[in-house]
């Protein structure tokens, strides 16, 4: 029986996939994180930590290839790629493995359509192009410093400028609270430290209270979906959008304000779901669309 491994190595976590070619999954892992730029040398043990533990009930000989969907792919050099080659073979693996941007797999988590366009929401943002589940062009994915906008480092900081602003509001005594400052003043000096975890754990609490009717919060979320329609206009792609990255895959006032303008816009937007297991289904020589609801589906 042939096999098939994919691989979703994120900046919290990688994941894992062992699949049959008709999409039957056989076998899961996790381990650390898998990106590169964050996580640097530990990234290529965290990834070959879910492979292994995802081969356990599974034969690598089995195994005819292989995707690694990598946020910070743009890290993977000579010596990433050597590093993750080891690893490869280290799991017990022969058989060939490539690369694909983040972006790729997690459109793949959302449909089978070679072509489309996926928006990522989660710490960061990013739009990109897809055609032929290959990325062809990327709006914004610039940072928190440049770039970044609707995404959950924007709206913590976003958090923070509107609690500075409105002192007196019951919006920023809760993100006092949840910083543990008690004046504007320790405030302003704990975001210079640029905790950069911490604020982006505000967006939880920001869309919290958005649902809750605060008028702070909800002029924030209704902010942060003008800027991420504006992302995903810059594209200008035909074909499904997939929302990806936690601030889309959950119930948020972010996703439900992104849907409603799509939907008014008469586009089709699907949700990513579990990446790994598109990445086994783009490893799959036939990407039929019965194998991926299969794999989509457990």
């Amino acid at each position: 029986m042939e096999l098939v491994v994919g691989v979703d190595a994120g900046g919290t976590a990688s994941h894992a996939v062992v699949a049959t070619a008709d999409g039957v999954v056989v076998g899961r892992g996790r381990a650390g994180p898998g990106n590169p730029l964050s996580a640097g040398p530990a990234a290529v043990s965290s990834v070959g930590a879910a492979v292994r533990q995802a081969l356990q009930a599974a034969n690598p000989r089995s195994v005819i290839g292989g995707v690694l969907g990598l946020a910070g792919s743009s890290a993977c050099d000579d010596a990433f790629a050597s590093a993750l080659d080891e690893a490869w073979a280290a799991a017990g693996l022969r058989c060939p493995w490539r690369v694909v941007g983040d972006a790729v797999t997690a459109f793949a988590a959302g449909t089978s359509a070679p072509d489309g366009a996926v928006l990522i929401a989660g710490t960061g943002a990013v739009a990109a192009e897809i055609q032929d589940h290959q990325i062809v062009r990327v709006t914004d994915g610039l940072g928190w410093l440049l770039g970044d906008e609707g995404s959950g480092h924007w709206l913590g900081l976003s958090a923070l400028r509107a609690a500075v602003r409105a002192w007196s509001s019951s919006f920023a005594a809760a993100v006092a609270d949840a910083v543990g400052v008690t004046s504007p003043d320790r405030l302003i000096g704990w975001a210079q430290e640029l905790h950069h975890a911490e604020i982006a754990a505000l967006a939880p609490l920001v869309c919290d209270r958005a649902r809750a009717g605060d008028p702070h919060a909800t002029a924030i979320t209704g902010e942060a979906v003008d800027r991420l329609i504006a992302t995903l206009g810059k594209l200008g792609q035909a074909g499904p959008v997939v929302l990806a990255g936690s601030l889309l895959t959950h119930a948020t006032p972010v996703r439900d304000g992104l849907l409603a303008v799509l939907d008014a816009r008469g586009v089709s937007a699907l949700i990513s779901r579990d990446p790994a297991a598109a990445a086994a289904w783009l490893a799959l020589p036939e990407r039929s669309p019965a194998a991926h609801a299969a794999l989509l589906r457990t």
